[in-house]
């Protein structure tokens, strides 16, 4: 591994740091706000965030993170409508993996949500996209954990869950999403679009059936901030950096250790413990993820990017 690699693999993994630690901040922002807030807030901020780190990233390279060339108009509408389709499904996505969070444990959610590296070569079928034999293992391997994890012994499922794992299926979409137009626009200004439309589709049940409350919002500063700078503006852009002359099924790898940090701050910050069946579950789980990211044969796998 040179140097380059070894750099790019720590800010790979300092991205699953801060996605892990992201859960903690989300659960502690729900003792202030409601999730269409939270959600609402942290996509603005992350967007104007993105705003300078654009600036900077044109003046260092012309040529914009994602390798593509300056726009011309066709470019610009797809730009445009690659960030609202992203947009759209982030905001979905977020709000259940919000909602889901009031009701169950960050390392619960971190694990459920890292599902979709799973979903995501499955929904790959549908576009003529083979599996390899080790993701059916890892889809296998990953019913078994999320039964540990979901289901109790009275054979019923927490509602909590239930919403991170609809979060997890959304995320997968997002994720082709963003597979298919950042092959052909500027990634890091996508992301920026897409967080501005969030916040705008959020703002709509905030106002609904929520009363924001800039005291409690105030008060939830330090969450609301980290989700919104660090989780989506920081973490966003390392990955774009960190990915570059990376093997993505390594890059990927590195990621995924999201789920196993989101456990660890939980514990260490929240003091959440899991029972040992959660334990299993979160073991087969991450069994399943490292199975289906792990390189075959004359098998192209989908790549695994978090909001």
């Amino acid at each position: 591994m040179n140097t380059l690699q070894l750099r790019n693999s720590f800010l790979l993994l300092l991205t699953a740091v801060i996605w892990g630690v992201a859960f903690v901040a989300q659960s502690v922002g729900m003792d202030y706000v409601g999730p269409y807030t939270f959600t609402c807030v942290r996509s603005f901020i992350g967007g104007l965030f993105l705003i300078p780190c654009i600036a900077l990233l044109n003046r260092l390279n012309p040529v914009s993170p994602g390798g593509i060339r300056p726009s011309n108009a066709k470019s610009k509408d797809q730009l445009w409508i690659g960030g609202v389709c992203c947009g759209v499904m982030l905001c979905f996505a977020s709000c259940f993996q919000q909602i889901g969070i009031m009701y169950t444990s960050v390392g619960k959610a971190g694990f459920i949500t890292a599902f979709y590296i799973i979903i995501v070569p499955l929904l790959g079928l549908f576009f003529k996209k083979r599996c390899g034999l080790f993701v059916w293992l890892g889809v296998a391997l990953a019913i078994v954990g999320l039964y540990f994890l979901c289901i109790t012994e009275s054979l019923t499922i927490q509602f909590g869950d239930f919403l991170i794992f609809i979060c997890a299926i959304l995320f997968s979409f997002h994720i082709l999403i963003i597979d298919y137009f950042t092959l052909r626009v500027d990634g890091v200004k996508m992301s920026c679009i897409q967080f501005f439309v969030c916040g705008l589709l959020c703002a709509v049940p905030m106002l609904l059936f929520e009363t924001p409350d800039i005291t409690q919002l105030l008060a939830a500063w330090k969450p609301v901030l980290y989700a919104g700078i660090m989780s989506s503006g920081v973490a966003y852009t390392l990955q774009i950096v960190g990915q570059k002359g990376m093997n993505p099924t390594v890059a990927s790898l590195i990621l995924s250790l999201e789920a196993v940090v989101s456990v660890l701050a939980g514990f260490v910050m929240l003091d959440q413990q899991l029972t040992m069946r959660e334990t299993m579950g979160c073991a087969f789980m991450f069994c399943a993820i490292v199975l289906a990211q792990l390189p075959q044969k004359n098998i192209k796998n989908a790549e695994a990017v978090s909001a």
